[in-house]
């Protein structure tokens, strides 16, 4: 075959490749029944948070944390690059291109105070701010502040591979510039904003700017065909789906996920630090940045629940199991390694990244707040996809340890890396040059109130316990849930049920943990010493023993319901010590301690200002004591253990006493030692 024939067969068979990619997409949003994922959460305005462990942290996250991050975001001239950007006078960036998402993620936690506290002081506040952004945007929808002011960031490595963040034209590096991963911040930003007030302010400026994307975007011969360097796109435009019903968008969604990993349709892909290795259907191992991935695995559920496309879940079922068995930290965490190279030099470099199976160092560790934030998002969108309670044990296990170390009790200081040891100098930061964390924070913690309740048909979900009152809305009519708990200090828990009409038939699930009955995940990467049994776990339904087998990790109680029934819930809560799997080299030899969902560990400053030295024997007992922490009255234990640091030459054990405190509360008295993996010799 001739030269110019071959290539114009070439040419024939891409375009057919398009052509069959486009129709294929779109008759799957075209064949979507219209669903969602089968499992409902609880609505933001439908729970009401009481007096307990969480309100608290909620409160100062609205009083406290979301005015120092729009404080923040104004001295650091991320709002300034707004104004800048309305006037068009082509000058005065400040800061870093993907700033501009920072600006979006607070505007979405303030939504979300709004829709639960009315403040009339906040609300004009955002609606200047939304006004500034609406006059950066410009006229064809498109909003990047850094090159409406003719930013370049230059030629060093900010995001996964060595080149400039910003491309000499529009979507020319989207490897780096995080255009896309901006504007995906604002599209979340613009429905919770939507959602929480009526006003169409933001979506207006998201809808504009998603029908730029669409345009310019896809699988036409005149579209670009390339995904985003840093997801995060994907799943905000099935937020944006959802509440303007346009399929263009979800369509839209889809078509980023399958360009990924496309050599066929590309003229590059960027390789596994960004998940562009292979098509996503074909993933099967978590690899690459952690925060982009946990979003690309959020997408893919979306997707998959709106769309029905199987080929998406079985994809995430694989990698998640991956994950559980082989790349999460005791705390939750996930992305091991702060840099990871790759043999290939082409594919650059990953930070904040998976390491390989196992490898799950301690002091090392990187763990970064966000990817806390991305596996928990994942872990609730696997529940409402299957109803199982093992994707909540990983849901809670992140948001009362790997998660809620990052933020400082007082709610203004923060960690980026949450490390399981430390050898002292380690300190949480007011804010930071890539600020991506704070303001992650402070549209998480709302959201938590929505995790612990969800609903399918006449089934009512309890998955987290938090003093809470919530309105549950079933097929039969509204069921009032009112829960009375100390939890995670107390096992216990009651909760009343409140039909809207005596004698209303459904079924309340309440959820069983794993750590409760012997699983502390839902795999043998880590297990119990002495494991739990179910038990240690008990129910009564209006003061009678009710005896069941757990259906995918819950207490299904399916009845007629009156004004006044109760569930009684008793969690034993011992002390109890966690093993890792062998395979994991840095924790051989070596015993973590937990109490109920809690993951406790060692500060200098309890202990003479040494516990790295410090080994605790397998069969230790645990005192129970209290810690004073900024005010705050924890649970704490007292062990006998044994420390090499009285001897001469520093290696004969003396005998010592060892006080744990929680972890999520670790480096506010101080910045010393922190260990949670003990040696028991």
């Amino acid at each position: 075959m001739g030269e110019k024939s071959k290539q114009g067969a070439d040419n024939m068979k891409t375009l057919l490749t398009f052509v069959l990619l486009f129709v294929s997409s779109a008759v799957a949003v075209l064949a979507s029944p219209g669903g969602d994922y089968p499992f409902r959460p609880a609505e933001l305005a439908d729970v009401a948070v009481r007096p307990g462990f969480w309100l608290p942290r909620f409160e100062t996250n609205r009083l406290v944390t979301l005015r120092t991050d729009f404080r923040r975001s104004e001295e650091t001239g991320r709002i300034h690059n707004f104004e800048a950007a309305g006037r068009r006078d082509g000058k005065g960036f400040r800061g870093i291109p993907y700033d501009d998402s920072d600006v979006y993620k607070i505007i979405e936690g303030a939504a979300y105070a709004l829709a639960t506290h009315p403040d009339p002081e906040l609300d004009r506040y955002l609606d200047e701010l939304i006004s500034k952004i609406a006059e950066a945007q410009e006229p064809d929808g498109y909003l990047y502040t850094a090159r409406t002011l003719g930013f370049n960031y230059g030629t060093n490595a900010v995001g996964a591979v060595d080149c400039g963040m910003m491309g000499p034209t529009r979507w020319s590096r989207l490897v780096c510039s995080h255009e896309l991963y901006n504007i995906g911040h604002m599209y979340e930003a613009a429905v919770a904003h939507y959602r929480a007030t009526g006003k169409r302010s933001l979506l207006d400026v998201a809808v504009r700017s998603a029908d730029l994307v669409d345009r310019t975007f896809g699988f036409g011969p005149t579209q670009l065909k390339e995904p985003s360097g840093h997801e995060e796109i994907e799943l905000a435009l099935c937020s944006l789906y959802r509440v303007t019903g346009e399929k263009r968008y979800l369509n839209l969604a889809k078509t980023f996920l399958d360009l990924r990993g496309r050599a066929d349709l590309r003229s590059e892909t960027w390789g596994v630090p960004v998940q562009d290795h292979l098509p996503v259907t074909q993933q099967r191992e978590a690899v690459g940045h952690a925060v982009r991935a946990g979003y690309l695995y959020c997408a893919m559920a979306d997707v998959a629940a709106l769309t029905g496309d199987k080929s998406y879940i079985k994809a995430i079922d694989t990698i998640w199991e991956n994950v559980v068995s082989k790349k999460l930290h005791l705390n939750g965490g996930i992305g091991a390694r702060k840099r990871v190279e790759y043999a290939d030099k082409s594919r650059g470099v990953a930070f904040e990244a998976f390491g390989d199976d196992y490898d799950l160092p301690n002091a090392e560790a990187y763990l970064e707040t966000c990817a806390a934030i991305a596996n928990a998002l994942w872990n609730q969108r696997m529940f409402l996809m299957s109803g199982d309670a093992k994707y909540v044990d990983v849901l809670e296990r992140v948001i009362y340890n790997g998660f809620l170390s990052g933020i400082s009790l007082r709610g203004d200081e923060f960690f980026y890396p949450n490390p399981l040891a430390s050898k002292g100098g380690y300190r949480r930061s007011k804010w930071f040059a890539t600020s991506c964390c704070p303001v992650n924070i402070v549209r998480f913690i709302p959201q938590i109130a929505t995790f612990a309740y969800a609903t399918r048909a006449d089934a009512a979900y309890v998955n987290l316990f938090i003093a809470s009152d919530a309105t549950l809305r079933l097929s039969s009519g509204d069921v009032g849930l009112r829960q009375d708990t100390d939890y995670p200090w107390e096992g216990q828990s009651r909760i009343a049920v409140t039909p809207q009409k005596d004698g209303t038939r459904f079924a309340l699930n309440v959820r069983v943990p794993g750590w409760c009955v012997g699983r502390p995940v839902p795999s043998d990467l880590y297990e119990q010493t002495v494991p739990g049994s179910s038990a240690d776990f008990s129910v009564k339904v209006n003061g009678e023993p009710f005896a069941f087998t757990p259906v995918r990790g819950y207490c299904r109680i399916d009845r007629m319901w009156r004004k006044g029934d109760s569930v009684e819930v008793v969690m034993n809560m011992p002390v109890r010590r966690i093993k890792a799997h062998e395979a994991v080299k840095q924790d051989r030899g070596r015993l973590a301690v937990e109490r109920g969902p809690v993951l406790y560990c060692a500060e200098g400053v309890d202990n003479g200002g040494r516990v790295l030295d410090k080994a605790i024997a397998p069969d230790a007992e645990f005192r129970r004591a209290s810690c004073d922490i900024l005010g705050n009255r924890y649970p704490a234990f007292v062990a006998a253990a044994t420390g090499a640091a009285g001897s001469a030459d520093g290696t004969a054990a003396q005998p010592c006493e060892l006080t744990l405190v929680p972890y999520f509360a670790w480096c506010h008295r101080g910045d010393g030692e922190m260990q949670t993996w003990f040696p028991v010799k």
